[in-house]
C-alpha cells in the first residue's frame, strides 16, 4: 500500500462538477493498493496518517500529527501511484490491486477512518476525479506499507 501524503490548507475533489469531499487543514492522501495488500497493511497505513508528525508545533518543527491539530483526512484512490515505472516510457498497471480488491480494500480504509477520525472525506472510488488543494509548504511524503 502506498500513500502519497500532503500537507493542505484546503483540498476538495470533484467529480462531474459536483464536490464529493472537502477538508480544511489536513492531509490529502492519494492511496494506491497492491495485490499482497492485507487489512494489516490498511491498519498500520491509517495509524501513520493519523499519527505522523508533519503539522508545526510553536517551535517551527514538524511535531504535531493530523489528531494533534485536530484536521481533515481527505482520502482519494489513485491506481497510478502503484504503476511500475522501472524501465521503458509508459508505466505498468501489474503492480496495481484488481479494481475489485482495490475498491475493497480502499472503502474499508475510509469506514475505519471515520471510526478513528472526527473529519473524514473522501473521493470516488474509480471516478474520472478532479483534486484541487492548497499544499502547505510544500509538504510531500510517499509512505509505503
Amino acid at each position: 500500500m502506498k500513500g502519497l501524503l500532503q500537507r493542505v490548507k484546503g483540498a476538495r475533489v470533484e467529480v462531474g462538477g459536483e464536490i464529493v469531499g472537502s477538508i480544511d487543514q489536513g492531509l490529502l492522501v492519494l492511496l494506491a493498493v497492491e495485490p499482497e495488500d492485507t487489512e494489516a497493511h490498511a491498519a498500520k497505513m491509517l495509524h501513520k496518517l493519523l499519527n505522523y508528525r508533519v503539522f508545526s508545533d510553536v517551535e517551527g518543527k514538524m511535531n504535531l500529527s493530523l489528531k494533534d491539530i485536530g484536521g481533515g483526512l481527505l482520502l482519494v484512490s489513485q491506481f497510478t501511484l502503484a504503476a511500475d515505472t522501472k524501465s521503458g516510457l509508459r508505466p505498468s498497471f501489474s503492480t496495481a490491486a484488481p479494481p475489485a480488491m482495490a475498491k475493497a480494500m480502499f472503502e474499508h480504509v475510509v469506514a475505519e477512518a471515520k471510526h478513528q477520525h472526527p473529519t473524514v472525506e473522501s473521493g470516488r472510488f474509480g471516478a474520472d476525479m478532479q483534486v484541487h488543494l492548497v499544499n502547505d509548504g510544500p509538504v510531500t511524503f510517499l509512505l509505503q506499507i
